[in-house]
């Protein structure tokens, strides 16, 4: 799904506020609970994105919550958010707050798909590579294990992929027997 064109203004917003009022770090934290509150319960989604369910009500729920978790601003904007009725890109609005706050803070995502857990050691030469190749001054890493993949791992960096699997490698080679490169 595409990012929502408004999720990523009110995210915008919130990080330009929150940079003029010395909360960036603040704000992050209450976006990442706020995206994995709604993550972790789907009858929250529902009821967000469900246009009958009066707004007040909304409201109330997503303040019994969150209020006492949450800085005096996010719950501010999250007034705002339902009063305008667009409680619906709520979600959409924690992730592409995030996905912004990593921009600006140098911190970018690497996806490693594995057929067995990574040791601490590949763990931190991936980060030393992906942080030499992007400039990133962080490297997340989210890993998969996916015994189907043999050995080796594969890596994805933002849209860019590195397969290093053996399962890859004996589909490259199988393509090259039936086109007759080998």
């Amino acid at each position: 799904m595409s990012e929502n064109k408004a999720a990523s203004r009110y995210a915008k917003s919130l990080i330009d506020l929150s940079t003029e009022q010395n909360s960036l770090e603040e704000m992050k934290n209450d976006m990442v609970l706020i995206e994995q509150v709604i993550d972790q319960n789907t009858v929250l989604e529902a009821i967000l994105q469900n246009p009958v369910i009066p707004l007040d009500k909304k409201y109330a729920i997503l303040n019994e919550i969150l209020s006492k978790s949450v800085s005096p601003i996010t719950s501010s904007f999250l007034k705002l958010i339902v009063n305008k009725g667009r409680s619906a890109i709520l979600f959409d609005t924690t992730k592409a707050f995030i996905r912004q706050y990593n921009v600006i803070k140098g911190i970018v995502t690497a996806e490693v798909s594995s057929a067995t857990p990574l040791t601490p050691e590949s763990k931190a030469e991936i980060v030393t590579v992906v942080k030499r190749e992007t400039g990133a001054n962080e490297v997340i890493v989210n890993e998969k294990v996916n015994e189907k993949l043999i050995g080796g791992f594969i890596l994805k960096v933002g849209d860019k992929q590195f397969d290093a699997s053996i399962a890859g490698s004996l589909n490259k080679l199988k393509k090259e027997f039936a086109q007759g490169v080998v």
